[in-house]
């Protein structure tokens, strides 16, 4: 079947809204298509990211259901990231090198950020588990190890899975005892403002960027966005937006900093280095895609409201995305996608990944 045709067969198929700008929908078709193999379950989990639970794999079963089926393992050890204690997991990579779920619990994250009901039911090839019971193994093999920096580059995922399903005054029950979810997201927060100390030195000096050396937030994947988003979405309760107060607002602050910081670098990175124009493109979707999807975040589950400076920076990512997305369909990226997965198969990946964060960032926004 011609893309195109698929394209509008799958988008009736999942009750595509119509007419949105040209760079949001281009995005959410190549998130639609790409997203949808069966045999790539962080793709179907990036789909569901972008399209929710009733995202459809390429084979017709629900994304969800493929992904539980076919990859859901009990009693994982080890390379699965989900500690010791856990009834379920995933492996990070399958034999040949596709991701399952190279950040730990990132497909459990995904079903609760796409609003499904705890008692929701997934096939798997030893029986039924429910979402519910997703959520507790998570909980139950949850180890908070705050001193070590390595840890907090793959903790977002899991942290957004404790606080989405917790309350401050709560306690979730691991196998070693009882921890307190506010006093993680307590660490996460400093853990977030030691990562960024350099970001806020130059914002306060008026530095006009701080060059990215995979320093502090920047050794994290996608520039530590999902450890900002975690730490965000804990502020949804009045009491923890009230109790971090102006250590939040820097963290804010920080976050619209990058936008200008970022783009003088890329476009600094692409007049030195035409020839890896489709590379920086890509990271480019990644980072504006997850700047518009932590602000959208920011604004819809904690009612943080923007200063008219934050406002307009907004337009402005949403302007550099379509100029973005205008320069990879000049390079025919998203029509290449086949020679892309054999000659740069990272920016395969990121292609689909990124532009479901990126399409997912852009429908929170009129």
């Amino acid at each position: 079947m011609p893309l195109l045709a698929l394209v509008s067969s799958l988008a009736l198929a999942q009750g595509q809204p119509p007419a949105r700008a040209r760079a949001h929908q281009a995005l959410r078709d190549h998130c639609l298509v790409w997203a949808a193999d069966a045999k790539n379950p962080w793709a179907l989990a990036h789909g569901m990211t972008a399209f929710g639970g009733s995202f459809l794999a390429a084979d017709g079963r629900k994304a969800s259901d493929a992904i539980t089926r076919d990859f859901l393992a009990r009693n994982l050890l080890g390379d699965g990231g989900v500690g010791p204690g856990n009834a379920f997991g995933f492996q990070r990579y399958a034999a040949d090198r596709t991701p399952i779920e190279p950040h730990s619990n990132l497909v459990t994250k995904t079903f609760v950020m796409a609003k499904l009901p705890m008692t929701t039911s997934f096939p798997t090839r030893f029986g039924s588990v429910t979402l519910q019971q997703l959520v507790d193994s998570v909980k139950k093999g949850f180890r908070h190890v705050p001193s070590s920096e390595e840890y907090w580059k793959d903790v977002g995922w899991t942290l957004e899975v404790l606080s989405q399903t917790s309350r401050p005054e709560g306690a979730i029950a691991t196998d070693l005892g009882p921890v307190r979810v506010d006093a993680v997201m307590d660490d996460a927060l400093a853990a977030l403002e030691r990562s960024t100390a350099d970001l806020l030195a130059g914002m306060k000096q008026g530095l006009p960027e701080v060059p990215k050396r995979k320093q502090g937030l920047y050794a994290h994947p996608c520039g530590g966005l999902h450890l900002v988003q975690a730490v965000f979405g804990w502020a949804r309760f009045p009491e923890v937006k009230q109790r971090w107060g102006a250590r939040l607002d820097a963290q804010v602050a920080v976050l619209f900093y990058r936008l200008d910081s970022e783009r003088l670098q890329y476009d600094a990175a692409l007049q030195q280095a035409p020839q890896f124009k489709l590379q920086l493109l890509t990271q480019q979707v990644k980072f504006y895609g997850h700047f518009l999807e932590t602000v959208a975040r920011l604004k819809n589950e904690t009612g943080f409201r923007f200063t008219k400076t934050q406002e307009v920076a907004v337009a402005k990512a949403k302007a550099l995305l379509d100029a973005t997305v205008k320069g990879l369909d000049e390079l025919k990226a998203f029509s290449s996608m086949n020679a892309i997965k054999q000659t740069a198969p990272q920016v395969y990946l990121d292609l689909i990944g990124d532009s479901c964060h990126a399409a997912n960032g852009w429908n929170q926004w009129p």
